[in-house]
């Protein structure tokens, strides 16, 4: 079977969907606690975490709960579908909320659309190993990243066209216009993208035409077999190195503005502009990237990511004042980024059943997720305590990507192999 490269981006358009909705999310949510609704900054900043705490419990319950449907729509769909409606009429809520000043709905409309979001990204990022072969995983995992980036930089540029800003007394950049359109433009942009997918591509058929048999739970009797111990192993230690990793980018993503501002004495549009690079680098080489893998194995491929990632951050701390250079070690950050991203989910859902890919994918979900509600409170708690400030992010970010490094060469299974009699029985042992 080949790869169907139109199938996997429009099933792209519901992850799409999901990173214009976190792209407006992060950048508006906030300052419409602290400036519409007056919430102290650690105010504002504890609701922001909320989604985190929220996905760590709720991606494996809901991805497990999709494995377990069966629908006229599909098993992933539904979710997909009535997840993206109910996100996209809270996002109705939310503005009218915040036209009216209400705080009690707002929270309530916030409260609820964090839910709703949590509920269908496992389902939505399943979708595509379940009709992709296990090999080629690494190249639809590319082709979703991309598509999904397009999402998040359609909000960013809806936001930049459609929210003016000045500059107040204090020297601090405020939002004059109102946010309402800016919500609608994204609540329909997510309604749009996913019905696209649902219209375009048949759940229930494209599992019929690929015929992608799930050896790992033989048909005619419905009994699951168990991981074996070595596989069990090898998967705790992907899920621990991607904590670790997320870790290390995490910390340096939530702190190098406050970096630029304490050790290069910079403002924030520069830290911006390093943060962009690497962005941009890892959109660039997410195919490419996704491509090699097929050749090289993911395990390579992500061992790469890490060491590019290890050498970017090492070369940064050595760096005491603002450089041209930090350009091209962002862009090499990025692209190790993209090399992991690209290949270390497959690698979690090579060494699961098919019946599984939903639990699994929100497993993959719930450490990064972890990374990302520590790391923020581990990595401030060192900036404060160490005699040398700031100056600890890089150290950290390259402690932490080093140990996923360790981590991550221990593993021996979840690689881009072709599926084979031999290989399923290593896979897995049969229930006694």
């Amino acid at each position: 079977m080949g790869f169907n490269y139109k199938r996997t981006i429009l099933i792209g358009f519901a992850f799409m969907s999901i990173l214009a909705f976190w792209q407006f999310y992060d950048q508006v949510i906030p300052y419409i606690l602290e400036n519409t609704f007056g919430l102290s900054t650690f105010a504002a900043n504890a609701f922001m975490s909320i989604d985190n705490v929220l996905a760590v419990f709720m991606l494996p319950l809901f991805g497990m709960l999709s494995d377990k449907t069966h629908t006229r729509l599909g098993k992933r769909t539904p979710y997909i579908l009535y997840g993206t409606i109910c996100a996209s009429a809270l996002l109705c809520a939310l503005a009218f909320f915040e036209r009216k000043q209400s705080f009690a709905g707002f929270i309530t409309a916030l409260m609820a659309l964090l839910v709703v979001m949590a509920t269908y990204r496992s389902p939505a990022v399943a979708y595509m190993p379940d009709v992709t072969e296990k090999p080629l995983r690494s190249k639809g995992n590319a082709i979703i990243n991309l598509v999904g980036y397009i999402g998040g930089i359609f909000a960013t540029v809806v936001m930049m066209l459609m929210l003016k800003t000045e500059t107040n007394a204090d020297g601090q950049k405020i939002y004059t216009s109102s946010f309402t359109p800016v919500f609608l433009v994204i609540a329909a942009f997510m309604l749009v993208s996913v019905l696209i997918m649902v219209f375009t591509v048949n759940e229930n058929k494209v599992l019929k035409e690929t015929n992608l048999i799930d050896d790992e739970q033989p048909a005619e009797t419905g009994e699951k077999k168990k991981l074996s111990k070595p596989v069990k192993t090898s998967l705790f230690l992907v899920l621990l190195s991607v904590l670790l990793w997320y870790a290390a980018y995490n910390a340096v993503t939530t702190s190098f503005s406050r970096y630029c501002m304490n050790v290069w004495n910079v403002d924030l549009g520069t830290s911006s502009g390093y943060l962009t690079v690497a962005t941009v680098a890892a959109i660039a080489a997410f195919v490419p990237l996704g491509f090699l893998a097929g050749k090289t194995g993911r395990k390579s491929a992500v061992l790469f990511g890490i060491v590019l990632m290890v050498l970017g951050y090492t070369a940064a701390t050595f760096i005491r004042h603002e450089t041209p250079f930090m350009y091209l070690i962002f862009a090499i950050v990025g692209i190790g980024w993209a090399s992991i991203n690209v290949n270390s989910f497959p690698m979690v859902v090579e060494m699961c059943s098919g019946s599984d890919l939903g639990k699994y994918t929100g497993y993959y979900y719930t450490f990064s997720m972890a990374a990302q509600i520590v790391t923020p409170l581990l990595s401030g708690f060192l900036i404060d305590r160490v005699n040398i400030g700031y100056n600890i992010l890089f150290p950290y970010a390259v402690l932490f990507s080093a140990a996923s490094f360790v981590t991550i060469c221990f593993v021996r299974h979840g690689d881009s192999k072709p599926d084979s009699k031999k290989a399923i029985e290593e896979h897995f042992a049969a229930e006694n």
